[in-house]
C-alpha cells in the first residue's frame, strides 16, 4: 500500500485545481467523476421538475431527490457526498469549520476577479484521530437557479420556499455568484 502523507493543500483557481502528491492524485479523480455524476442527475431531474410544473416544482426536487442522490452515490462508493453553502437552505446542509474556511477562501477568491467554474480544494485532514481526504468544488450560480435562488422570486416559489424550509437563507443570488460547493470525504 502506498505511503500516504499529510498534505498542506494549496487552493488554486486554474487547471488543474491543484497539486497533490501522488499517493493522493486518484482520490481527486474519483472526487470529481462522482460530483459529475451527482449535478448530472440534480440537474435532469431539476429541468424535468421546472418543465412539468414551474420552479415552485423543482422545490420537492431539491428537498427529496437531492439528499437522495447524494445517499446513493456515497452507498455506492467509499465516499460521503454532500452540498454546503454559507446561506444554506436546508439546515442540514450547513457547513462544518473546514467547509467554512473554504467556502469563504472561495468568495474572496471570486471577489478578486477569479471565475467560479474552476474553483476547487482539496486536503488530507486529520479529524479525531481520522485521517481524512476532503475536495470541494464550487458550484457556480446558473440563470436556471434564479428562479429559486435570486433576487425576485415568484409568489409561489417563495410560498414553496417557506413551507419547505422554514430557515431558508438561500436567496439573493446573482448568476455567477458561488452558490456553495460539492463536498466530499474519504476516511484514509
Amino acid at each position: 500500500m502506498p505511503k500516504r502523507i499529510l498534505l498542506a493543500a494549496t487552493l488554486m483557481v486554474a487547471s488543474p485545481a491543484f497539486v497533490i502528491a501522488e499517493t493522493t492524485a486518484h482520490l481527486n479523480d474519483e472526487a470529481k467523476i462522482l460530483i459529475k455524476q451527482f449535478a448530472t442527475s440534480l440537474k435532469g431531474e431539476l429541468v424535468s421538475a421546472i418543465k412539468a410544473g414551474g420552479p415552485s416544482n423543482a422545490i420537492a426536487v431539491c428537498e427529496d431527490r437531492a439528499p437522495a442522490i447524494a445517499n446513493s452515490l456515497s452507498e455506492s462508493s467509499d465516499w460521503t457526498i454532500g452540498r454546503t453553502s454559507l446561506k444554506t437552505r436546508n439546515p442540514d446542509n450547513a457547513p462544518d469549520a473546514w467547509e467554512t474556511k473554504i467556502l469563504k477562501q472561495f468568495e474572496g477568491l471570486k471577489a478578486a476577479g477569479n471565475p467560479v467554474e474552476p474553483m476547487s480544494y482539496a486536503a488530507v485532514v486529520e479529524e479525531d484521530g481520522q485521517k481524512q481526504y476532503r475536495y470541494m468544488k464550487a458550484i457556480p450560480t446558473q440563470e436556471v437557479c434564479l428562479a429559486c435562488h435570486g433576487k425576485q422570486l415568484n409568489p409561489a416559489v417563495v410560498e414553496a420556499l417557506e413551507a419547505a424550509y422554514p430557515q431558508d437563507q438561500a436567496t439573493g443570488y446573482s448568476a455567477g455568484d458561488i452558490r456553495g460547493a460539492f463536498t466530499l470525504s474519504k476516511p484514509l
